[in-house]
């Protein structure tokens, strides 16, 4: 028999070992494209990734070792995600290694999670009930319920009657035993599945997505966008497909989840961070057997097992958390387009706001654009009031709230309905600081100022989550005069406890969902108390439908505004847009109060009036001029390290490298600088970057030669960004 080969990948982070390496395939071993495998690697022993099989080997094969065994029965990786990995680590400059591990489980991965079983105990033969001594009340009482009950459970039976019991009837033989694979599903709120009659741009919506393209679905706020995705995939479904469906929050897939569950039952999975391991890993697994063939979540549900896809959908695709800002980083509209040509299928991009350069590929017939203009149930979308947080001031009022807030706030609470408070900042204050010297209490790791949180009592840093105890003298100066900075999601929620004691207010940030469906609990808790008041940040400004939600306050609208950031205006828009969309979604009039500095800028003109074309074409024009995405693409090379000499050493050879690709390129090459990074240090990494602006037609070229020269050089932590969504 011929010998076989398997090239390998190293499941370990090393540089040097990120690179295929060849092994025999022994004779006795059922080896697959896909599998993982255990691999002798110099004295160790490591686990791989068979990525392909051949009757060849390109090196001396009497000098290759062996595979030693399989890990798993089957291969875990599908052929269609090992060609996804060479996409994404040709495109996004990544390691094979890091790149496979985004496809399965990272439990499974490292051998901390495995199928559940569980014991079950039947009875036998009835006749042999008579068998069981009188004296042997325990045994008969276990004996009599199986006979009532039918399979159980050998957890309920020694709750009930004890272990012993069950352990003699079981070694008499009375009984019987079976192991059963016990699924551990995510939890979720039941509901009647309402059936609603689509109106004439949902059914063109619907008709109009067949093909294998890529279409923008532009649906104001509650124009049923939702009710579409459910029916394209219910067609799909029908023609013997299977269907992925993103959205960008976990707060969303409750409700999500909720929707889906109840029209398609067991055939959706739900896969996203927030999942225990062992859940993680069962719907995993449902999607991998197909007896799941619709998978739910947040961004890494792009990557969930399945085969003959006939619909990817990504729900508000403008959102940043698409792309991913740690490592491996990749944007997953990118992974969506791979797959949807995988397996010739549509791709939807839905959202009320789609992000800019999503819109112009839509204007350019990149992709084509279908329009849901109107809200499902006919009503009129909210209207929205800008308040002059200038003239509150002159006039008195140096509060978080406006007066006109404050007075809808009461309207709500007598009317005995509910109001969403969107600021999109968490904590109690965003900083402490000196009056005295100027001292601004920051991160020992990270190049952040400290959050006070009043709950905890405690500084934190949202970077690295490190905790300091609170400021009651400067370090510096000694001084007592200590300043709060501004105000955040805790400060706004024990406000409005203050002034509605007998009010239900509740509060959704980062660190009130840190527990297990935390994002379910307050939600629920939300929907069934009236009058209530939820304050949150971003969490709570997209796709949540409450129908007794006629209030929306915006605490603070120009946080995002002054951003150093080309895309600040853009983010504004879509966050006032996307709040503001909550209020009014059943036969209640929708109202929301807007409270900013500067209320003459172009955003909250377009944004109060929905205006979102007025907007593209203004924003579009400033791209433009101003030689910013879509018009050119911004390369950022993060280098970091605990040695500053040894990022700058770096950054200085990569640098000096770069610089020459001016000569040949010259102006294609826009901008080409290299920095410290806006945020320094991180989790104790010092961080410097080059930032470069090309010109589209040799992008592809500069960036690929900026790659090979620093992948040469490298000797520390290298991150490539394409048109980063943070330029922290």
């Amino acid at each position: 028999m011929k010998s076989m080969y398997a090239k390998v990948i190293i499941d370990q982070d090393a540089k040097a070992l990120d690179r295929v390496f060849e092994y025999k395939i022994p004779e006795d071993l059922n080896v697959s494209v896909g599998h993982r495998v255990y691999v002798p690697f110099g004295n160790r022993v490591l686990q791989g990734y068979v990525i392909e099989k051949s009757a060849e080997c390109e090196y001396a094969a009497d000098k290759l070792k062996s595979i030693i065994s399989c890990i798993d029965e089957e291969a875990v990786i599908k052929k269609e995600l090992l060609s996804l990995m060479h996409f994404m680590v040709t495109k996004n400059h990544l390691k094979y290694s890091s790149t496979l591990r985004l496809f399965l489980p990272s439990d499974m991965r490292e051998g901390r999670v495995k199928e559940l079983f569980e014991t079950f105990y039947l009875l036998g033969a009835e006749k042999d009930v008579a068998e069981i001594s009188s004296r042997a009340k325990k045994q008969l009482e276990v004996a009599l319920y199986l006979k009532e009950n039918g399979k159980t459970s050998s957890a309920v039976l020694s709750e009930k009657f004890g272990y012993s019991a069950v352990k003699a009837l079981y070694e008499k033989g009375l009984i019987l035993k079976e192991k059963e694979q016990v699924l551990r599903a995510p939890s979720f709120t039941k509901m009647t599945d309402k059936r609603v009659s689509l109106n004439e741009y949902q059914q063109h919506a619907i008709s109009s997505i067949c093909e294998d393209k890529t279409y923008l679905l532009h649906g104001v706020t509650g124009s049923g966008k939702t009710e579409v995705y459910m029916n394209l995939i219910e067609r799909e479904l029908s023609h013997g497909k299977n269907a992925i469906m993103l959205v960008p929050e976990i707060s969303l897939t409750p409700q999500i989840m909720a929707n889906f569950k109840t029209r398609f039952g067991d055939l959706v999975a739900l896969l996203h961070s927030g999942l225990s391991a062992g859940e993680r890993y069962d719907e995993w697994k449902r999607l991998f057997s197909g007896q799941a063939r619709i998978a739910i979540g947040a961004r890494s549900a792009i990557f969930a097992p399945l085969e003959n896809l006939g619909i990817i959908i990504i729900d508000e695709e403008h959102e940043q958390s698409y792309i991913s800002e740690s490592n491996p980083r990749y944007d997953t509209h990118d992974v969506a387009e791979f797959r949807a040509r995988a397996n010739v299928c549509p791709l939807v991009l839905g959202s009320a706001t789609p992000s800019i350069d999503s819109y112009q590929k839509a204007k350019t017939g990149e992709y084509q654009l279908i329009e849901l203009p109107v809200r499902a149930n006919g009503r009129e979308m909210p209207v929205v009031e800008t308040i002059d947080m200038m003239n509150e001031l002159r006039a008195g009022n140096s509060g978080i709230f406006s007066n006109k807030l404050l007075a809808e706030l009461v309207n709500v609470v007598n009317n005995k309905k509910q109001a969403m408070i969107f600021i999109n900042r968490r904590g109690y204050s965003s900083f402490m600081r000196c009056r005295d010297c100027g001292y601004i209490a920051k991160c020992t790791d990270c190049d952040v100022s400290l959050v006070y949180h009043k709950e905890d009592n405690r500084l934190k840093c949202h970077y690295c989550g490190k905790q300091y105890h609170v400021l009651s003298r400067c370090p510096k100066c000694k001084s007592e005069n200590i300043k709060q900075g501004a105000v955040g999601t805790e400060q706004v929620a024990n406000k409005l406890k203050e002034m509605f004691p007998d009010v239900k207010v509740l509060r959704m940030d980062n660190d009130t969902t840190s527990t297990k469906n935390a994002h379910q609990k307050i939600l629920e808790e939300f929907k069934n108390a009236k009058p209530a008041i939820l304050v949150g940040t971003q969490m709570i400004a997209k796709g949540h439908d409450f129908e007794d939600v006629v209030l929306v306050g915006i605490v603070d609208g120009d946080q995002t505004l002054y951003h150093t950031d080309y895309r600040s205006s853009e983010r504004t828009f879509q966050l006032i847009t996307q709040v503001a969309g909550r209020a009014g979604r059943s036969q209640n009039e929708g109202k929301v109060i807007l409270q900013t500095y500067s209320p003459k800028h172009y955003v909250y003109k377009f944004a109060s009036n929905y205006d979102y074309k007025g907007f593209f074409r203004k924003e579009i024009n400033i791209r433009q001029t101003a030689q910013f995405p879509p018009y050119t693409r911004i390369i950022r090379i993060l280098f970091s390290d605990i040695n500053e000499n040894n990022v700058r050493e770096l950054l200085k050879i990569c640098y000096t490298e770069i610089e020459k690709l001016r000569a040949r390129y010259g102006r294609d090459i826009i901008y080409l600088d290299a920095m410290k990074s806006p945020i320094q240090r991180v989790q104790g990494k010092y961080r410097y970057q080059i930032m470069m602006r090309l010109n589209l037609p040799t992008a592809d070229k500069i960036e690929n030669e900026s790659f090979e020269i620093v992948d040469k050089a490298s000797k520390t932590s290298v991150f490539f960004e394409i048109n980063p969504q943070n330029l922290s």
